[in-house]
């Protein structure tokens, strides 16, 4: 997958609200955290599954507008090093996003996880810790 740019795990406030264009370098991120994700479609017509709507941030099939992104090369590599290029969606193979996700929300909401980068699970998760400790066990960060 190709993420968004720029380390963090929080969208800037407003973010989706405003052109691409305007969106600072710092500030192209992929939230972390529990999101209901929802089949839709973006500002060009494509469709997408939602991740956070509000903040603009989907999952869709990659995108080689540009070629000097070489975004197809960036998630065939065996790093994840070069896979920071996005403005914060969560970009896919098209095969995956066409036979896997796009079938597993076809007309459907469900349950998306991103991981944090920067924060600590315990911190983006924390409804699950506060079950955890409610029944007297102590999960690992």
């Amino acid at each position: 997958m190709l993420i968004g740019a720029a380390k963090g795990d929080d969208s800037v406030t407003g973010i989706g609200g405003r052109p691409m264009a305007e969106v600072q370098p710092h500030e192209r991120t992929t939230s972390a955290g529990r999101f209901m994700g929802e089949p839709g479609r973006n500002a060009s017509g494509e469709d997408v599954v939602w991740v956070d709507y509000d903040a603009a941030i989907s999952m869709h099939r990659v995108r080689t507008v540009e070629p000097s992104e070489r975004r197809l090369e960036r998630l065939a590599s065996p790093t994840t090093d070069d896979n920071r290029i996005s403005y914060g969606c969560i970009n896919m193979p098209v095969e995956f996003f066409d036979n896997v996700l796009k079938p597993a929300f076809n007309a459907n909401y469900g349950v998306i996880y991103v991981l944090p980068e920067v924060k600590s699970v315990a911190e983006v998760f924390t409804s699950a810790y506060d079950v955890a400790a409610r029944r007297g066990v102590t999960p690992t960060s």
